[in-house]
């Protein structure tokens, strides 16, 4: 079964690129350049795993992760959130995220990351059955 990605970034060119690797690597991929969607997004497409950049025209990335971590039904979806403010890590991490990434960022380490938070999650789903 083909896992699920939502991409929130408002920069259509990281959008466009990452939505083609992630296609590549045969996950379905879902996108929006608008921050205050991911929240009505979500509860729809049901993603697996939210790729959220943190600044976004109008909104702040990780007041959005906070509001989907804290909200039960979306708490358990892993949020790999994206900056190009390196010194915005442990902002990112505090706000709930479950992984940070700088951009520009590397494919293949996109790729390592949201695999091992994809396989983390399985995990934690296998234990709790």
């Amino acid at each position: 079964m083909l896992k699920r990605i939502l991409i929130a970034d408002d920069d259509p060119g990281i959008v466009d690129a990452v939505e083609m690797m992630l296609s590549f690597y045969d996950y379905q991929v879902s996108s929006t350049y608008d921050g205050n969607e991911v929240t009505d997004l979500v509860p729809e497409l049901n993603p697996d795993l939210i790729l959220l950049d943190i600044w976004m025209s109008g909104v702040d990335g990780r007041d959005v992760c906070h509001k989907l971590k804290n909200n039960p039904a979306t708490s358990g979806i892993p949020v790999l959130m994206i900056s190009a403010s390196k010194d915005i890590a442990a902002s990112a991490i505090d706000s709930g995220a479950d992984g940070f990434i700088a951009k520009p960022f590397d494919m293949d380490d996109l790729i390592t990351k949201i695999e091992d938070l994809l396989h983390r999650e399985g995990e934690i789903q296998q234990q709790s059955a």
